[in-house]
């Protein structure tokens, strides 16, 4: 069984290294669980390893809102300091603090 650990945590805000958004962490996959459908149908060359952490994110760019699946190697820390204007965190997450948002919710 592969053991994997995952770099980013609930409630931190990331960035697409390669796209103009970023999100706050709702769930992680510690190795690729999306339809394979979904997986093929990323550009080949730009297809990530299936066999890495996978993040749940409630997205944003400059137009819109939006859940997002992004693979652990395509992301980084925001280091901007500024929330995220979701319209879903409140739901999951408290007040924007020191950079990320504390969980709402107890974890099974």
């Amino acid at each position: 069984m592969l053991k994997t650990n995952a770099k980013y945590r609930l409630g931190q805000v990331v960035r697409h290294k390669k796209h103009p958004f970023r999100g706050v962490i709702f769930d992680v996959d510690p190795e690729f669980a999306n339809t394979e459908e979904w997986y093929e149908a990323i550009p080949e060359d730009s297809r990530p390893i299936k066999d890495q952490p996978f993040y749940h994110l409630l997205a944003e760019n400059d137009q819109s809102f939006y859940v997002a699946y992004v693979s652990e190697q395509n992301l980084i820390a925001d280091q901007s300091g500024e929330p995220v204007d979701h319209p879903d965190i409140p739901n999951m997450f408290g007040p924007f603090q020191d950079g990320s948002y504390p969980l709402h919710f107890q974890l099974n």
